[in-house]
């Protein structure tokens, strides 16, 4: 059965319509990279699926819930929907084990033991074990989105979304965080991310969606989608981000 689950979905702000009957099924241990320039509906397609952004038609199903459902408890969703944005948004107050804590202690109950314990465990997974009682001032770039990701990992998700999350960061930086998203491709995680990576998504990405004016425009395996393209609108794409 599909994880997540997109049937002609509609996304408007006032009268400008973002998403455009947008359908997509999502299988699990899939990774789905997004691709599109700046305004073609990929950041709010992530938004929509966790249920940050309200849809106006169409149906989304994560898991057997039906996101867009009035009755869905959008809190108990966002537990299994993962998602990391380009600003880390870590609390500056916040030691990298609190930041990483706060919301298992909060929603789960888990005691401050057991929580260091999962802080340990998830920082290993994105290489920062020994940041632990850092402050994220004390972190570079890549360190503060890798410490996102382990922050999201802690509430052990079904499916990750990443929104552009290298965009901000310089190519050695870029390079450490993608090392990550490898690693948790390797162990089965479900991702989908926007990406204008075109390389790490045709090294790893399981399908690739080119998205323009709302619609999704091209799918397919990266390499073929990247390397046949099929429509004028794609190899315009391609040509700007590649050259």
């Amino acid at each position: 059965m599909a994880l997540v689950e997109l049937t002609d979905v509609v996304k408007r702000y006032g009268s400008n319509t973002v998403l455009n009957g947008v359908s997509l099924t999502v299988e699990p241990g899939e990774i789905i990279a997004v691709i599109g320039r700046s305004g073609s509906g990929k950041s709010t397609l992530l938004r929509c699926i966790n249920g940050l952004e309200p849809i106006q038609q169409g149906r989304i199903v994560f898991d057997g819930t039906v996101v867009n459902d009035p009755g869905t408890n959008l809190r108990a969703l966002r537990q299994r929907v993962g998602i990391v944005f380009q600003s880390y948004n870590l609390f500056p107050h916040l030691s990298v084990e609190k930041n990483i804590t706060l919301a298992p202690r909060v929603v789960k109950g888990m005691e401050p033991g057991a929580a260091r314990e999962l802080a340990g465990r998830v920082l290993a997974r994105v290489g920062l074990a020994e940041k632990i009682d850092a402050y994220p001032d004390q972190l570079s770039g890549g360190q503060q989105q890798r410490v996102a990701i382990a922050r999201s990992l802690a509430m052990q998700p079904q499916l990750m979304l990443f929104d552009e999350i290298t965009s901000a960061l310089d190519p050695e930086l870029t390079g450490e965080v993608l090392k990550v998203l490898e690693l948790m491709a390797r162990e089965g995680m479900t991702m989908m991310l926007v990406t204008h990576e075109m390389g790490f998504a045709r090294r790893v990405a399981t399908r690739l969606i080119f998205m323009h004016e709302g619609r999704i425009w091209e799918e397919g395996r990266a390499s073929e989608v990247l390397s046949k393209p099929r429509t004028p609108e794609l190899e315009t794409f391609l040509d700007a981000v590649l050259h």
